[in-house]
């Protein structure tokens, strides 16, 4: 089991040690650590549970230092604790180093360039031409098209598809299924058919960007498709064609964007949002889960279009009553105008 002491923990992340230089075994929620785990508080409402956990030592502000040393615990002062506890959680758990070497049931066709450092595994395929950094991870079900480029540390988990010129930055991460540079849903209608339009275009994804498992990235019609420097998408998101999104902007599961809206960085687009095509999108604006964009947002705010809750009942009932919104309307101006009228008259 490996474990390390709160001193070395201080001494790879900072912050300050108060009370016993104890041994941790790992990491747990405050209601469920143990005598050798770490925990952490961040929102100070939680208070009132560090008297009853049995946790060995606890991540805290430095405002709550003097209250949390008073119930025995050893203490680590970060002005995060959150932030501080996740990379704690990476110390214990440090990413996978590559094994250098392509396996004998790999596949690799002619031209590529494999840094020595990189570890391809077995049934994994790559194309022509294809360029691989150094220390990258390839786990089997991989498929590379042609001329594609990744950087350095980048990890593609199993049966990850990169179509044919995609480019990938350094340190990205690339979850199971996800499917990058797909064509764009570009199509003409030619008189009693759809004609396809070529998605001549590819997508670019910068340096660490991480990408969730099922997620589908088009590439662009005519320019790219690009994922900025540090965006983090989650499962199963759908981005369009020559779409856009910023650095540092994250992306929860089930989210949809479609095709040439550009959103920008430091973004929070909530789970099974939808955003229509050819928008664009503030710094800095949040998007609560199952909200419909359907315009342009030019400035920065927390945007919400969902309707509470109800009983089926009570949505037909409410649904009848939209329907008629229109014609309630016009009534309610009527009837002001009416109102106007007779007191002018009056006057």
């Amino acid at each position: 089991m490996h474990t390390m002491k709160l001193s070395a923990i201080v001494a790879a992340l900072g912050g300050e040690l108060r009370g016993d230089d104890r041994e941790i075994q790992r990491l747990a929620p405050m209601d469920e650590a143990g005598a050798s785990d770490i925990t952490f508080l961040a929102n100070p409402k939680y208070r009132s549970q560090l008297a009853s956990s049995a946790a060995a030592a606890v991540i805290v502000k430095p405002a709550l230092a003097e209250e949390a040393a008073k119930v025995g615990r050893s203490l680590i002062l970060a002005a995060d604790p959150y932030l501080y506890f996740a990379k704690v959680a990476r110390l214990f758990s440090p990413l996978p180093l590559a094994r250098g070497g392509v396996h004998p049931r790999a596949v690799v066709a002619d031209g590529c360039r494999i840094a020595a450092s990189s570890e391809v595994r077995e049934l994994v395929s790559i194309g022509r031409n294809v360029t691989i950094g150094e220390r990258c991870i390839l786990h089997p079900g991989v498929v590379l098209g042609d001329d594609v480029c990744l950087g350095d540390d980048v990890v593609l988990y199993p049966n990850v598809v990169i179509y044919h010129g995609c480019r990938l930055g350094s340190r990205v991460m690339v979850h199971a299924g996800a499917v990058i540079g797909a064509d764009g849903f570009g199509l003409a209608w030619n008189s009693d058919r759809w004609f396809k339009i070529p998605q001549t275009g590819v997508v670019v994804i910068a340096d660490d960007v991480e990408i969730g498992a099922n997620t589908t990235i088009d590439r662009g019609a005519l320019s790219d498709t690009v994922i900025g420097e540090g965006a983090k998408l989650d499962n199963q998101i759908q981005i369009a064609h020559n779409v856009t999104v910023g650095a540092h902007t994250a992306m929860a599961g089930c989210a949809a964007v479609a095709g040439s809206t550009r959103i920008g960085a430091r973004c929070t687009i909530g789970g099974a949002a939808r955003i229509i095509g050819h928008l664009e999108i503030a710094d800095g604006t949040h998007v609560g889960a199952g909200t419909l964009i359907s315009k342009s947002i030019r400035k920065a705010d927390a945007y919400t279009a969902v309707y509470p809750m109800a009983t089926h009942k009570e949505w037909l009932a409410n649904a009848a009553h939209v329907r008629h919104l229109d014609d309630l309307v016009t009534r309610v101006k009527q009837l002001e105008k009416a109102l106007s009228t007779a007191q002018q008259n009056k006057d």
